[in-house]
């Protein structure tokens, strides 16, 4: 993880300080902005392995930010956010941010969240190449692949995908789905999960899957059926 680049978001000028600290001890690079105005071209010329970002920010907001670099690409990014309610979260990872933190936090939990993205990026238990049907995955690269076009998928949407297609036709609970895919073993809700199978499945439809491929099973939670 030694020399990873953190982009830390947040308009809190000693929160921010602190997490640059407690990052830089642990060996990452960081660069801090404290207003979100700029963010989004910064990113677009400048290599950044995680971000995390502020719901709140002066200029524009970090749900905002998190829709426009989701548009041109798939780094993790950890919310940031003072706003408890669980709409909030859903809308957060609907998005595409793939984690979240809760103030006020212990900036020793939201260093052990990243090395747990950055673990889980690199080491994955399944076989580093899987496929089926139109769908090719590489689990060492976070890769998919449908019908020749590449899907720009999340890390958490990533493990989705890699879970359901790695067993055809097997119904699998949000809860299976839940600890599968959060192996840090936080607490998020069932809506967490049907958010996730929701973005999934139009970035399949946009990539040319002309039917659904993974399947709601009523009252239990879901399936993946190749298209061969």
């Amino acid at each position: 993880m030694t020399n990873k680049h953190i982009l830390i978001i947040e308009d809190e000028v000693k929160i921010a300080i602190l997490l640059d600290d407690y990052l830089r001890a642990s060996q990452f690079n960081t660069s801090i902005f404290n207003d979100g105005t700029d963010v989004v071209n910064w990113v677009k010329q400048n290599p950044v392995d995680l971000i995390l970002l502020d719901l709140m920010l002066p200029g524009k907001d970090g749900m905002d930010i998190c829709r426009e670099i989701r548009q041109f690409s798939n780094i993790p990014i950890i919310m940031l956010t003072a706003k408890v309610e669980e709409i909030d979260r859903i809308l957060g990872l609907e998005i595409g941010a793939d984690d979240y933190i809760c103030k006020p936090f212990s900036p020793r939990e939201v260093v052990a969240r990243v090395k747990s993205i950055f673990r889980r990026m690199k080491f994955d238990n399944s076989p580093n190449k899987y496929s089926e049907g139109s769908l090719q995955l590489n689990n060492d690269k976070f890769e998919a692949i449908y019908q020749a076009s590449k899907l720009d998928l999340t890390p958490v949407e990533f493990r989705l995908l890699s879970t359901l297609q790695a067993t055809p036709g097997k119904v699998f609970s949000r809860d299976q789905l839940m600890t599968l895919s959060y192996k840090d073993n936080r607490i998020v809700t069932d809506r967490t999960i049907d958010s996730h199978i929701k973005n999934l499945r139009k970035k399949l439809h946009n990539a040319g899957a002309a039917q659904e491929i993974i399947h709601s099973v009523y009252g239990v939670g879901y399936r993946y059926e190749p298209d061969l």
